[in-house]
């Protein structure tokens, strides 16, 4: 049977619930959703910084279980309103520049904190 590890890190705002940042398996790695919180616990204006935020909380999740942006296979993005999906996807862009994973990107009626957007992922890692 794989081995279940959980992922926590300080890099990234701690779980706000029962759950995990992050928990691998073999060398998958699975990333609850993350919101555009930054340490402090503070949320940025507009979805472009929220996108940022949340992208970079994925990404230190992603580093603190061994893997990185270029390994994500696949994305979920949930977005408050679907009119912010060019401000978002300009943002997501830059991120994973040519390593781009499978993505759904859905609207939602309501994110915690009344958020704009919260973004999850499955991704490789090298420790299995």
């Amino acid at each position: 049977m794989t081995e279940r590890r959980l992922i926590s890190t300080p890099a990234a705002p701690p779980a706000a619930g029962p759950y995990s940042q992050a928990v691998t398996a073999g060398n998958l790695v699975f990333v609850a959703g993350q919101l555009p919180l930054d340490l402090s616990g503070a949320v940025p204006e507009g979805v472009e910084a929220q996108t940022r935020q949340s992208l970079a909380n994925v990404t230190a999740v992603l580093d603190a279980a061994g893997a990185s942006a270029a390994s994500v296979l696949k994305t979920t993005v949930f977005l408050k309103n679907m009119n912010d999906f060019a401000a978002m996807n300009a943002v997501y862009a830059e991120v994973f520049g040519t390593s781009l994973p499978a993505r759904s990107t859905i609207e939602v009626a309501r994110l915690p904190r009344d958020v704009l957007v919260e973004i999850e992922c499955i991704a490789l890692s090298g420790q299995a």
